[in-house]
């Protein structure tokens, strides 16, 4: 009996450690106790996740000068971001996809005359506006995109047609504009998009080009300062618009419109519509919509790397959004901005120019608006 009783006070304890190893975290998990997948991380807490979503926009970056804006000016800039913004979020508020907001707030965008895109398009040289824009859905990876498009009253909702209603991603030109009459997209005529401020200063650009050298025929062109392309012609490039957005479901998006450059030749296409260049979303990740000289942000393929170095490098959105906005694409020779907002909530508006138009609204309403560099 000593011998049974010296073996069982060695045996139960080592059984009982056993049990509450293995057997009791079984347990709770079967039970549904959740102690577990929270302490992992895997269940996030329900009344954090209802209070996460967000919107954040841009009206394009430049050279933009408080002393050069007049107070009326700068008061329907603000108003128009500010009508961006609700509209964005009265979806997002009402349990709405980020994929919804994000077209609706670019719409709103489109249909101002004050920014370049839809009805504030740019001239292109030959006095025609030609408009671009992309969507992208972070769930899925799936994304829409159109350029070149002349007649469609709001390309952004152009682009979703071909993210939900086609296998493509890009459609161009003519093939776009059929597309998306088919598609119910609203389609005006060209005049609709006439505005006299935008106009002008293709007139204005114009006249800088014809007074400075033939720079079609510089073979040399390459290795010249970014000035001899023109100030004006440069400037005139950054009337892009963009929104991300993250919705209550935790789902990111990006959406991103443009019409392009002032006095832009042959069928120019910048990188807006480029999936990974001016527009990108992975929920993995976060969501990006790019504004600047569209150039350098296809070659650096700047919205996917910006994802890239958060994925790959454990950057977070803002330093990885420093790196290309502040560090990579000035050292090319290019400037711009972008917004970003990462998985968890958190957002980036960097830029290396004078000023951006950009905004933001949280999950309680409140709306943030600037235009110049903060100091």
């Amino acid at each position: 009996m000593q011998q049974e009783a010296e073996i069982s006070s060695k045996f139960i304890p080592k059984v009982h450690k056993m049990f509450k190893r293995l057997i009791l975290p079984f347990a709770a998990l079967v039970m549904g106790s959740g102690s577990l997948m929270a302490a992992s991380g895997v269940e996030r807490d329900s009344a954090t996740q209802k209070t996460r979503y967000m919107l954040v926009i841009h009206g394009g970056a430049g050279t933009i000068l408080k002393s050069q804006m007049t107070p009326e000016k700068e008061a329907a800039y603000k108003a128009g971001l500010t009508k961006a913004l609700e509209a964005g979020y009265t979806i997002l508020k009402s349990g709405g996809s980020s994929l919804d907001a994000v077209e609706a707030a670019v719409k709103v965008m489109e249909d101002n005359p004050l920014f370049n895109a839809g009805k504030g398009a740019v001239f292109t040289n030959e006095g025609r506006n030609e408009m671009d824009a992309a969507i992208m859905n972070g769930k899925t990876l799936q994304a829409g995109a159109v350029a070149g498009v002349t007649v469609v009253k709001n390309p952004i909702t152009a682009a979703r047609a071909v993210m939900d209603k086609s296998q493509h991603v890009l459609m161009f030109g003519p093939g776009a504009e059929k597309f998306a009459k088919q598609a119910g997209c609203e389609i005006v005529d060209p005049s609709y998009f006439y505005t006299e401020d935008r106009w002008k200063s293709l007139l204005k650009v114009r006249a800088a080009d014809s007074t400075k050298m033939q720079l079609d025929h510089d073979s040399t062109i390459q290795h010249k300062p970014a000035t001899k392309l023109g100030v004006e012609n440069k400037d005139h490039k950054f009337g892009t618009v963009g929104a991300v957005a993250i919705d209550k479901q935790g789902n990111l998006a990006a959406a991103t419109s443009t019409g392009g450059m002032t006095n832009k030749k042959f069928g120019r296409v910048g990188d807006s519509p480029i999936i990974g260049a001016g527009t990108y979303a992975n929920n993995a990740t976060c969501a990006i919509s790019c504004t600047g000289w569209g150039e350098y942000f296809i070659r650096l393929v700047v919205a996917k790397t910006v994802s890239d170095l958060m994925e790959y490098k454990n950057m977070s959105v803002a330093d990885a959004a420093a790196e290309m906005i502040m560090k990579q694409v000035p050292k090319l020779g290019g400037d711009g901005g972008l917004i970003a907002i990462d998985k968890d909530g958190n957002i980036a508006m960097p830029f290396n120019t004078a000023g951006m138009y950009r905004g933001s609204v949280t999950a309680d309403g409140k709306i943030e608006v600037s235009i110049y560099k903060e100091n």
